[in-house]
C-alpha cells in the first residue's frame, strides 16, 4: 500500500520532534520533513505535495490560518490541525474548519512532549482520517470544528443504556430528528441546519469532537441559523426551532418526561471509541422516541451510528442515510447502508426538506 505523505509545520522545536517521531513509528506513515513556518513549508511542498498538512496555527512570519486559505485556494489538501487546549485555541480552530481543515488534535501548552505522547494513537488516527477524505469535497467556507476519531477500546452502546427489547412510544405530536456525524460533518451540519426554518422539529446531534470545542461550535453555528444552536445541558428540552449539540467528552441521550422529550447529559466510557457517541444517542431515541424520530447519518469515518440507526428503523423510526458522492468520508453512512439501517440514501442537498417534511412544515 503507498504510504501517507505527510508535512508536520510548527514553530516549536518539541513539538515537531514528538510529532515527528509519532507519525514515522506507523508503518502506513511517511513524514516527508518538518517545518517551522508556512514559508519554509511552501518551500518543501514545491518538491514534494503532501498528502496530509499537520499543522499549527500561531506561528511567525505567516499565521497557520492564512497558510491554510492559501492552501486550499490553489490546491486543497486534507489538513490537521494541532490546536491548543484553550479557549482561545478552540476558536481559532474553529476559523480553521471554516477555511478547510478536516480535523483537529488538541495539545497542551505545558508539558507539550509528555502530552503528545500519550495521544499518540490520536494523533496517528487524525492523520489516516484526513488521509481518506474526498479532496473534491474541500473548500474554504464558513464551517464549524470536527474532531480525529479517537483510539480507544471499542465499547457498545451497552455501556451506556441497555437495548430496549419492546418499543412503546410516547402518544405525542412532538417530533425529534437524531443527527450523527463525523469527519466532514460540520461542513455537512452547516449545508444542513442554515437551511431549515424557525419551526424545524427539535434536533439533537452528535458530532465528533473534543472537550473544550462545542461551546464554540455551537455559537457559530447559531449566528449562522435561523434555528437556535447551542450547546445541550443535561435536562435540557428538545424543541422546535432548537438543535441541541452533545457536548465534546460527554454522552448525549434522549429521554421521555412526560409529554415531552429532554436530554440526559452524562459521562462514561467511550462508545465505538467515541464520546460522545452516535449509537448511544440513536439507541436512546429509539427507546424513547421510536416512530416519532427521524434518524439521519452523515459523513464520517468507521462505523459509530451504524448499529444505532438499524435500531432506529426496527423501533418505527424513519431513517436517511447520505450518500456516497456528497461526503467527506463515506464510512458511516456505508455501514449503515450495509446493515440495513437506512430506508433511504439521500444526497446531503436532500436533507432539509426531508426534515421540514417530517417535521411537518415547509422551508
Amino acid at each position: 500500500m503507498k504510504k501517507i505523505n505527510v508535512l508536520v509545520v510548527d514553530d516549536s522545536a518539541v513539538a515537531r520532534q514528538v510529532v515527528t517521531q509519532i507519525l514515522s513509528e506507523d508503518s502506513a506513515i511517511n513524514v516527508l520533513g518538518a517545518a517551522q513556518d508556512p514559508l519554509f513549508a511552501m518551500e518543501r511542498m514545491k518538491k514534494v505535495w503532501p498528502d496530509v498538512l499537520v499543522l499549527d496555527i500561531e506561528m511567525p512570519r505567516m499565521d497557520g490560518l492564512t497558510f491554510l486559505r492559501k492552501i486550499m485556494e490553489e490546491r486543497p489538501t486534507p489538513v490537521v490541525i494541532c490546536s491548543t487546549l484553550t479557549e482561545k485555541g478552540a476558536k481559532v480552530s474553529i476559523d480553521a474548519m471554516a477555511a478547510g481543515a478536516v480535523g483537529v488534535v488538541t495539545k497542551a501548552r505545558s508539558g507539550l512532549s509528555r502530552f503528545l505522547e500519550e495521544h499518540a494513537a490520536e494523533l496517528i488516527a487524525a492523520v489516516k482520517a484526513a488521509a481518506q477524505v474526498n479532496v473534491s469535497r474541500l473548500r474554504s467556507r464558513p464551517a464549524p470544528l470536527e474532531t480525529a476519531p479517537k483510539v480507544e477500546r471499542k465499547l457498545t452502546a451497552d455501556a451506556i443504556l441497555t437495548r430496549s427489547t419492546s418499543h412503546h412510544t410516547l402518544e405525542t405530536t412532538e417530533r425529534i430528528v437524531a443527527i450523527g456525524t463525523s469527519t466532514g460533518g460540520t461542513l455537512a451540519l452547516e449545508e444542513v441546519l442554515v437551511r431549515l426554518g424557525q419551526m424545524a422539529p427539535g434536533i439533537v446531534v452528535v458530532q465528533h469532537m473534543p472537550e473544550r470545542f462545542t461551546a464554540a461550535f455551537a455559537e457559530r453555528l447559531n449566528g449562522l441559523c435561523k434555528i437556535e444552536v447551542r450547546e445541550a445541558r443535561n435536562g435540557d428540552r428538545v424543541l422546535p426551532g432548537l438543535a441541541l449539540i452533545a457536548p465534546g467528552g460527554r454522552h448525549m441521550l434522549l429521554k421521555s418526561c412526560g409529554a415531552h422529550y429532554q436530554v440526559e447529559v452524562l459521562d462514561g466510557p467511550v462508545v465505538n471509541r467515541h464520546r460522545p457517541s452516535v449509537d448511544v444517542l440513536f439507541r436512546s431515541v429509539a427507546k424513547y422516541a421510536g416512530k416519532n424520530a427521524l434518524g439521519i447519518i452523515m459523513t464520517g469515518m468507521g462505523d459509530d451510528g451504524a448499529a444505532g440507526l438499524l435500531e432506529m428503523r426496527q423501533a418505527g423510526a424513519q431513517t436517511i442515510a447520505q450518500d456516497e458522492a456528497s461526503c467527506v468520508v463515506y464510512g458511516m453512512p456505508k455501514e449503515a447502508v450495509r446493515r440495513g439501517g437506512a430506508m433511504a440514501i439521500l444526497p446531503l442537498n436532500a436533507l432539509p426538506q426531508e426534515i421540514s417534511r417530517f417535521g411537518g412544515n415547509f422551508m
